[in-house]
């Protein structure tokens, strides 16, 4: 099999915007690659989280998804810059969901302070979302066992499943609506 490259061209004087979408697509691609790799070796496909959808051709590395999971919070933040108030795009479930799926993916905890502020809300608010959070079994409490006063919160296991699933399937979904970056085919 011969070695693939991707040649990406950055045009003089290229917005952010335009280089992100480029970062976007190599993201995209290097979980192509570890999805190959996998294949190569004979490991197995993971398991599908239901029929619609074809896992073997998702991104499934932690990494991958928690930077698709960053990015699409860091554009949730950027919009504030952009538009007065912030009170225009009000989601602090979907907030909360997000912070939590990265520090996931990284290995962190997560205490309650710490994803109340995830959630760009007054603290009130994202307590409040949290215990809604609880009550469908998307998000758990855990107490600290060094430390009575702190409690970590986490995505159950359903939910983490949820969220891998749903940014491996925007990752397929935007490669595949995206125009293609030219490929160099090499021996």
């Amino acid at each position: 099999m011969g070695t693939l490259l991707h040649r990406v061209e950055f045009a003089e004087g290229e917005t952010v915007a335009g280089m992100r979408s480029h970062a976007q697509r190599l993201i995209a691609m290097a979980g192509d690659l570890l999805a190959l790799a996998r294949e190569l070796e004979g490991r197995p496909a993971p398991a599908a989280t239901n029929g619609s959808h074809d896992e073997a051709a998702m991104p499934t590395d932690r990494r991958v998804l928690g930077e698709l999971a960053r990015n699409a919070y860091r554009a949730r933040r950027l919009r504030n810059q952009y538009f007065s108030g912030t009170d225009l795009f009000g989601e602090p479930a979907w907030d909360l969901l997000l912070d939590l799926f990265i520090n996931a993916c990284e290995g962190k905890r997560v205490p309650v302070t710490s994803a109340c502020i995830g959630a760009a809300v007054p603290t009130t608010t994202a307590l409040r979302w949290l215990t809604i959070l609880e009550s469908r079994e998307l998000v758990e409490r855990e107490a600290d066992s060094s430390d009575a006063r702190r409690i970590f919160v986490r995505l159950t296991p359903r939910a983490q499943t949820a969220m891998s699933a749903y940014f491996a399937r925007a990752s397929q979904d935007m490669r595949s609506n995206e125009p293609r970056l030219p490929l160099i085919v090499g021996s």
